[in-house]
């Protein structure tokens, strides 16, 4: 081996040090999340081969009484689910360090593109895109969360 050769090693390492980096899995968002509202829970897993997550537990009764239905769903047939156990984030597949999908909103009927990753904290962050217009929405591993309000067990 030259030396001009031995000269190109650590660049060479260095190059497929970052493209390795680059193409790592997003960390794991399973298991169990309470909204940033602190009003249900939302399980995340494996839906065949995408991620999902569902609205698993109310941790407040909401207005509508717990068998609340999906009354704003714009396919007549869906109207009548009960929204405890709909998949509100569907279609997630690891995109470099996030994962991207779509996020139904009940309140509104309405489906969107969206991106979610662990924030710096370990909070979940769930984007929801309108074109370039995105809303964030925050959540914390129940284990974390059980810390600050012991009243209510998410398992």
């Amino acid at each position: 081996m030259s030396i001009r050769q031995i000269r190109h090693i650590p660049f060479s390492l260095l190059v497929l040090g970052s493209a390795t980096a680059a193409h790592a899995a997003p960390a794991s968002v399973n298991g169990q999340w309470v909204t940033q509202d602190k009003d249900a829970v939302v399980s995340i897993g494996q839906c065949g081969s995408t991620i999902c997550g569902k609205l698993s537990q109310y941790l407040v009764t909401p207005p509508g009484g717990a068998g609340q239905k999906d009354v704003n769903n714009p396919n007549k047939a869906l109207r009548d689910r009960k929204l405890l156990g709909t998949a509100f984030l569907t279609g997630f597949k690891a995109d470099g360090q996030q994962w991207r999908g779509t996020i139904y909103d009940p309140k509104t009927g309405k489906t969107y593109r969206s991106v979610m990753y662990k924030g710096k904290s370990g909070n979940l962050i769930v984007k929801g895109c309108i074109g370039p217009f995105a809303s964030h929405k925050l959540g914390h591993r129940d284990n974390q969360f059980r810390s600050f309000h012991p009243l209510h067990s998410t398992r």
